[in-house]
């Protein structure tokens, strides 16, 4: 393994022009290709390759595919920026051996990623990843590749359309024509990306439902926001928009298409533990369905409280979608997700903030309901009112062991006066209250930063639970 190119929870990210450059790229490509070609079949199945709309990320997607061909891989590759979703439906659809995106997702825009897939659209597990990471050349490596126009003439880049494929996909999840036909008003914010145009288009011309967008043209600089994350403050500019002009919901999905965030109809952000929430009441309660249900340990309580009412299993796994969509398959889950505002239903292991947009319209179309109204309902369905917040604060990375070092002493009888009635340390630390409340602290998988995530009934206690979870790291709060 080389040292100078790590992998977080979901593949490899770093600063254009800086960690993330044309020769590393070729690098990670090329392990990529041994990773595929000789373990997965990849020379007879082919990988699929796509990207976002970030700063050069279609030529650093061409690269890719110029050293997968150059190592005898076969790419199906995309014609341009694709939500990875459909990146990953795409897998399935052409029995593919993995799939290769280039995008940072969430990440400022001055970074860039390359994620990688199985062959069923899921991210890779920790030992696959484990196992592509050792894969990887010394700095100093000379990769392998093939031009990219002589590699096409020869079949071995193959240009294909997702897009039909996955829209039948989605048809089977929701009615498309009756969110289609409901005439609802939909502030919409792609972020600046992959997303631009796809839910106007999944809904076919015609549509009486409509999209107030913003944000969608390509704009690599990311205005009016820090990262296209969708939480707030970045979904700020959404929330005026639906005050605006008066919309029933605002939509925002991140910079690859794959999270999702919420504003209701008066303006207001819904957190992502609340559309977890409101997720399952949909599927559970509304449509009648059921099957397991695969959460993260930094996600909302309430599943377990639905979970028990509707006699259907709860499974907590580690953070990050390697984790989530092994466990989703194992178990033929429901639905998964995790804190960050990323979902999946059955039927396709990745995040897809595009269904989940979707989903959510139909819910709304089902019950009459509003956003605000449906928050409501759900926190009837789980018997308690919760609250959730969360706090990220950098840190030198020299202090990440004396960091760690805190958090495996720490054994606080209680915490901003709630009593401690165990400890997870699976990932972090986590702290468990009697109501199923919790606080977690915890470092990011792919950024330098410590995170403090609390859920609680107990509104008031939000502050001090989060000012007490960096007090036990050793950190002050920032900003």
């Amino acid at each position: 393994m080389s040292a100078d190119i790590t992998f977080g929870t979901d593949g490899w990210r770093a600063r254009i022009g800086e960690g993330y450059t044309f020769h590393n790229l070729r690098r990670v490509a090329a392990a990529a290709a041994r990773y595929y070609r000789d373990t997965q079949q990849g020379a007879e199945r082919g990988v699929v390759i796509g990207h976002d709309r970030r700063f050069a990320a279609r030529d650093f997607a061409l690269a890719a595919a110029e050293v997968l061909a150059g190592h005898g891989v076969p790419v199906w590759l995309t014609p341009a920026a694709t939500p990875t979703p459909v990146i990953g439906h795409a897998v399935i659809q052409r029995g593919a051996a993995g799939a290769i995106n280039i995008t940072a997702s969430h990440n400022p825009p001055t970074d860039l990623g390359f994620k990688v897939r199985d062959d069923r659209g899921a991210a890779l597990s920790p030992d696959a990843l484990a196992a592509l990471e050792a894969l990887l050349g010394p700095p100093a490596e000379r990769v392998a590749r093939a031009d990219i126009e002589t590699a096409t003439a020869g079949g071995l880049v193959r240009p294909f359309d997702p897009a039909p494929a996955y829209r039948a996909y989605v048809a089977g999840h929701i009615d498309l024509q009756r969110v289609a036909d409901a005439g609802l008003r939909v502030a919409y914010d792609p972020m600046w990306g992959a997303g631009i145009g796809w839910l106007a288009w999944l809904l076919g011309p015609g549509s009486r439902t409509t999209f107030e967008t913003i944000h969608d043209a390509d704009n690599p600089l990311f205005p009016d926001m820090v990262r296209p994350e969708p939480i707030p403050p970045n979904t700020d500019a959404l929330a005026a928009h639906v005050r605006r002009t008066a919309a029933h919901i605002g939509i925002a999905n991140d910079g690859d298409a794959d999270r999702v965030g919420v504003i209701d109809e008066n303006g207001r952000f819904v957190n992502q533990l609340q559309v977890f929430g409101l997720l399952a009441y949909y599927l559970l309660v509304v449509r009648g369905l059921r099957g397991p249900i695969v959460k993260t340990l930094s996600t909302t309580s309430m599943l377990e409280v639905l979970g028990r009412t509707y006699d259907v299993p709860v499974i907590e796994t580690g953070i990050g979608f390697k984790y989530v969509g092994p466990a989703m398959l194992e178990a033929d889950a429901l639905i998964g997700g995790e804190e960050s505002g990323g979902f999946a239903f059955r039927g396709l292991p990745e995040r897809d903030g595009l269904v989940v947009a979707l989903a959510l319209l139909d819910l709304m179309i089902r019950t009459g309901r509003t956003p605000s109204e449906l928050v409501g309902d759900l926190f009837q369905a789980v018997g308690a009112e919760w609250y959730y917040d969360r706090v990220d604060v950098r840190f030198p990375e020299a202090e990440r062991e004396a960091v760690l070092a805190r958090l495996a002493n720490a054994r606080p009888d209680q915490l901003a006066g709630l009593a401690v009635e165990r400890v997870d340390r699976t990932d972090g630390a986590k702290f468990w209250f009697a109501d199923r409340g919790w606080l977690l602290v915890r470092f990011s998988g792919t950024e330098p930063l410590m995170r403090v995530y609390v859920e609680t009934t107990h509104g008031e206690r939000v502050r001090a639970l989060l000012d007490a979870g960096l007090a036990l790291a050793g950190l002050g709060r920032s900003g």
